[in-house]
């Protein structure tokens, strides 16, 4: 290796490692998009991408209040009539999750994770 080559690549090595750990800007997570009204969840079948960080956004549009909740998930969230809030899960394993509104039992939805 010759001596002008050593901090080109020391560098490139320094940047690889660096930018590595640099945590996920919340403009770069995806954004899935959740509806909740009056013991209805749209859509019924969440997809999110798997082993991504992401970000559910979930909008109460109904005249009652909501909780989004999942048990398998450890995630829940309650929602004032015409509120919009978020969750940002950092990854999830592919699979299956069941989530339902936890003031309106008979609101469940699916969410996939592939």
């Amino acid at each position: 290796m010759s001596r002008s080559s050593r901090p080109v690549r020391f560098a490139a090595a320094f940047l690889a490692v660096s930018c590595a750990d640099l945590p996920v800007r919340a403009e770069d997570m995806p954004v899935i998009k959740v509806e909740m009204r009056d013991g209805v969840i749209l859509p019924a079948t969440i997809e999110v991408p798997a082993n991504t960080r992401f970000k559910l956004e979930i909008s109460n549009t109904g005249q009652s209040p909501v909780e989004f909740e999942s048990t398998e998930l450890k995630r829940e969230k309650a929602l004032a009539a015409g509120s919009t809030s978020s969750i940002v899960f950092r990854t999830l394993d592919p699979g299956t999750y069941q989530v339902f509104d936890d003031f309106h039992p008979e609101a469940k939805a699916t969410l996939v994770a592939k």
